[in-house]
């Protein structure tokens, strides 16, 4: 007896049920995945692409923080002397201990990054303003390119410790002083950076083109090559801040550097040298915020570095 006709046979049941399945399983493909990545803000990714940057502007903003205030996280006079707490261990009431004169380690600490920054921030900006000047006029201008290379060659050709010593014996200890003496051998890196990037520049289109509808040279380094030189720029001057912090200790250290009784990291290392076996707190505390700071600067530069530059900045 024949199966009714309205009934699917064994077969087309089969395939039906083959072709739902299909149909689902393609729809579950289709359908969008639950696993996709999370959106994140725009800040929160430039965070995570670069790290280092934030890392050494945030080490900077504190130090920073704590030389600004200095004169409220200080606990004493760092100019106090106290001869009955000669070289005391850290302690509760000095939490750095005291020098050799009994003065208070922490407090003199503090102040002394007042001293630090300033002359690396003094020292960045004279030096990159002036080296802007004259490599712009050794790039563009012909007849100044000799002379002004000729003497930068001469002043590279001199250790920068030797020249800053050098000035610093001819003139009055200061704070002034030291800033000047430091920015004269720090000067011809950022004059050759500049040069550099004049001549790259200068054969552009766009500045060629520029200079072909009349474009006066003022006009035409300030609109089109110094924006563009920024980057860069900014980048050489964090080195700078941070060679100069160096050397201002270094300075300081040998005695030729800010006076003796301003509180400097550098002069406290100096006066605490001889009593390392006894009181290795003296120059223990100023010696990481140094190095606190001169990395902390150097993070910025290579996070800059990273950040500014086009082609790494595709790689991240």
């Amino acid at each position: 007896m024949d199966a009714p006709a309205d009934r699917p046979s064994g077969s087309t049941a089969a395939s039906v049920a083959a072709a739902t399945a299909t149909a689902t399983t393609a729809t579950a493909t289709l359908a969008p995945a639950d696993d996709r990545p999370e959106w994140r803000p725009p800040r929160l990714r430039w965070l995570r692409r670069h790290p280092t940057l934030v890392l050494g502007l945030v080490l900077l903003a504190a130090i920073a923080a704590i030389a600004l205030a200095a004169p409220w996280l200080a606990t004493q006079d760092p100019q106090d002397i106290d001869p009955l707490a000669r070289l005391q261990p850290p302690s509760a009431e000095h939490r750095f201990g005291t020098d050799a004169l009994g003065r208070d380690v922490y407090s003199r600490a503090l102040w002394g990054a007042q001293v630090s920054l300033t002359v690396g921030l003094a020292v960045a900006v004279l030096s990159t303003a002036i080296g802007i000047l004259l490599g712009l006029a050794a790039g563009f201008v012909k007849p100044v390119e000799g002379a002004v290379m000729r003497v930068m060659d001469g002043l590279m050709a001199i250790p920068g410790i030797l020249l800053a010593i050098a000035a610093m014996a001819v003139t009055r200890a200061s704070l002034t002083t030291v800033v000047v003496a430091i920015t004269i051998p720090e000067v011809p890196r950022v004059v050759r950076l500049v040069r550099a990037l004049a001549l790259t520049l200068r054969e552009q289109l766009y500045v060629e083109a520029a200079r072909a509808i009349g474009t006066r040279l003022p006009a035409l380094l300030w609109r089109h090559v110094l924006p563009n030189m920024m980057a860069p720029l900014m980048v050489q001057a964090t080195f700078v801040a941070a060679s100069a912090v160096l050397i201002e200790a270094a300075l300081s250290f040998l005695g030729v550097g800010v006076p003796g009784q301003t509180p400097s990291w550098g002069n406290m290392m100096a006066e605490g040298r001889n009593f390392v076996a006894v009181a290795f707190h003296i120059i223990l505390y100023p010696g990481l915020l140094l190095a606190g700071t001169v990395l902390a600067i150097n993070l910025v530069g290579d996070g800059l570095r990273d950040a500014l530059d086009p082609r790494l900045a595709r790689q991240l």
